[in-house]
């Protein structure tokens, strides 16, 4: 979906909590500055110079987005600090910074400060030609660390496996219930497994699966984030065990009026609420920053995903199922000791 960073501050911060995104900007950029603490730094000066703005253009910037540029790294230097980047400039030979030695405080930018302002520049071409730069790299960096689709990113999570074959278990044992328990056709499988998807995400399989684009091939389940996957786990299992209960109590099969108030009760216990928006939050934001779809009945639950995420699902831990299921025969072998 087209992305216009001017006016969305989440995909502005997922861009800049993306520490592979960011290293591969600034190669392209080439932006110098100076080095002060480890990182090129620059002032609102050599800022203004850059995107060919009034100084006072910086400022307003800096004034509309302050909470924002001191969270991304705008600081503002004194004392022995200011003392030290003045030295820095010095040693450095740089000559397009001119900080008089009575200046009690001097605002700095790093690397990421200076891609927020151009982020935000909304009158600045140069501005506008970073910021199509930007989302192309973001782009092209999260393709190539999952190695050109993003619709199995979850499953580069080193949490994944071990949850999906401990949900399918909890799977079968919920299936099993509804079947000995249920009097019903063979419908109420898709009809409670949706109940269950409506109840943690807002969202019949049909409603995700087109949400993800997913074809005939792919199983729903398999997308599905290790988080998300626990709690369906823990619903399916808590449901298997009230709707065996229940039976048992009648003496007979349910009904599906009987089951369907049995769902309600059991999905409005409030222990459940936390762990619901935790899981809301975390499929409606990384879907959005992983794999560009929008869930909009989650839309409210979208935040900037944190640096963690982006190491969890893109760095050099985070692996392809393939490679881990081989490594699993611990994990087959508890399984199927529990059967």
């Amino acid at each position: 979906m087209p992305r216009d960073l001017t006016d969305s501050p989440v995909d502005r911060q997922n861009i800049l909590n993306n520490v592979y995104a960011v290293t591969e900007i600034q190669k392209a950029t080439q932006i110098q500055g100076v080095l002060f603490e480890g990182a090129p730094r620059v002032v609102k000066e050599q800022i203004a110079s850059f995107y060919e703005v009034d100084v006072r253009t910086v400022e307003r910037c800096l004034e509309t987005h302050s909470e924002e540029l001191k969270q991304n790294g705008y600081e503002v230097l004194r004392g022995k600090r200011l003392q030290e980047f003045k030295l820095a400039i010095k040693d450095q030979l740089v000559t397009d910074i001119d900080v008089g030695h009575k200046t009690p405080n001097l605002g700095i930018f790093d690397f990421r400060t200076f891609l927020n302002i151009g982020m935000v520049l909304t009158d600045s071409h140069r501005a506008r030609l970073l910021r199509q730069m930007i989302l192309d790299i973001a782009i092209d960096v999260i393709n190539q660390r999952t190695g050109g689709g993003t619709k199995y990113i979850n499953q580069r999570d080193e949490d994944f496996l071990e949850s999906w074959f401990r949900g399918e278990n909890y799977r079968k044992q919920f299936t099993d219930a509804l079947r000995d328990c249920v009097s019903m056709g063979n419908f109420k499988y898709a009809i409670y497994t949706d109940k269950v998807y409506q109840s943690i995400f807002l969202e019949k399989a049909r409603e995700y699966r087109e949400v993800l684009k997913l074809d005939a091939r792919d199983k729903t389940r398999d997308t599905f984030y290790s988080e998300v996957l626990d709690l369906i786990a823990s619903y399916e299992y808590g449901l298997a065990d009230a709707i065996r209960k229940a039976c048992e109590e009648k003496g007979d099969k349910l009904r599906p009026a009987e089951v369907d108030a049995l769902f309600r009760e059991f999905s409005a216990q409030p222990l459940f609420q936390p762990l619901i928006e935790s899981a809301r939050n975390k499929m409606a934001s990384r879907d959005l920053a992983f794999r560009d779809a929008l869930h909009q009945r989650l839309k409210q639950y979208v935040s900037p995903l944190q640096a963690a995420d982006f190491e969890r699902f893109l760095g050099e831990k985070s692996r392809e199922l393939q490679e881990r299921l081989e490594e699993a025969s611990d994990v087959f072998k508890r399984l199927k000791e529990r059967e």
